[in-house]
């Protein structure tokens, strides 16, 4: 299982700098998680809109 972001992604970043493996980068119009995500959940505890979603 992985974490996803979904379109209600304002693209404010709080969540790149949370995730311990580096997995969430910006991508064209919001934030993404690539394949290396440990489902930890650290994005989403500090995403101000609940963007990022288990997948």
């Amino acid at each position: 299982m992985m974490y996803v972001i979904n379109d209600s992604c304002i693209s404010c970043g709080a969540c790149e700098p949370e995730c311990p493996v580096n997995a969430i980068s910006a991508g064209d119009s919001i934030y993404v998680v690539s394949a290396d995500c440990i489902d930890c959940g650290a994005c989403a505890n500090v995403c101000p809109v609940d963007a990022p979603q288990p997948e």
